[in-house]
């Protein structure tokens, strides 16, 4: 028997969906609130084909909840570009296989 496909094809796409229930959960937004906005950022990019859960899929799952988190005022404008910024810095100066470190 042969192992069960992985829920999620990459790792970030299990974080950014556990961390948006996690937020909805904590009452931050309601998943219908949440449903209602992520088909608005679908929509907004043309993607009325079926998704399977791919790099177009979960790139507007993180939009819709980076969207969110500035809307209900719980991240400050330019506060998340600044994060992402350093991360991808922080991914392109890492070595392969070095764990990815965030400066201070």
């Amino acid at each position: 028997m042969s192992a069960p496909e992985p829920a999620f094809s990459e790792p970030w796409h299990a974080q950014v969906f556990a961390l948006t229930v996690h937020l909805s959960e904590a009452g931050h937004f309601t998943w219908p609130d949440w449903a209602q906005a992520f088909g608005g950022t679908l929509k907004s990019h043309g993607l009325t084909r079926e998704l399977d859960g791919g790099p177009d899929y979960f790139n507007a799952w993180l939009e819709t909840l980076e969207s969110m988190l500035t809307d209900r005022g719980m991240a400050a404008p330019g506060e998340i570009a600044r994060i992402r910024a350093g991360w991808e810095a922080a991914y392109l100066s890492t070595p392969h296989g070095a764990p990815v470190q965030l400066a201070d």
